[in-house]
């Protein structure tokens, strides 16, 4: 996938959330077409890992599904503004980059490759904490249970 259109994506994504981020509710009819919009994206992305070969293509296909579980974990906060939900986004964040991460370190072999693989677990663990501690210290009006 060329960088352009990383970019346009990543643009995308950002003007979507920083307005949903803005409103306090979002409309079932915002959310639904939010939803549409995050799956055409991932077509798209998906679309510009079909010209690449090998561990690239991995690499593509796993930034194509992670961004699209950002997004959906990131649009459900929005919809439904919960600690939970803004857990979930952040965990799903975290796991889109160890999910990364992970097929990058498939380029490597032998000890730089297990190096690889436990400095990505590692990060994915100290943001999955980062995350609990963030969802703890956020709005004391948003509960668990909404």
């Amino acid at each position: 996938m060329n960088t352009f259109n990383i970019k346009m994506i990543t643009l995308a994504f950002g003007l979507a959330f920083s307005a949903g981020a803005l409103a306090q509710s979002m409309s079932k009819t915002d959310y639904k077409a939010s939803k549409d919009t995050i799956s055409a994206e991932y077509k798209t992305g998906k679309a510009g890992c079909a010209s690449l070969t090998a561990n690239a293509k991995d690499i593509c296909m796993a930034e194509a599904k992670g961004k699209e579980k950002v997004a959906r974990a990131e649009l459900e906060a929005s919809y439904k503004p919960t600690q939970t939900s803004q857990y979930k986004a952040l965990v799903a964040k975290s796991a889109a980059e160890y999910a990364v991460a992970r097929e990058k370190c498939d380029d490597l072999a032998g000890d730089f490759k297990k190096v690889c693989i436990k400095d990505a677990k590692a990060a994915q663990t100290t943001a999955n904490a980062d995350a609990k501690v963030q969802t703890k210290r956020r709005d004391p009006i948003l509960t668990k249970d909404g």
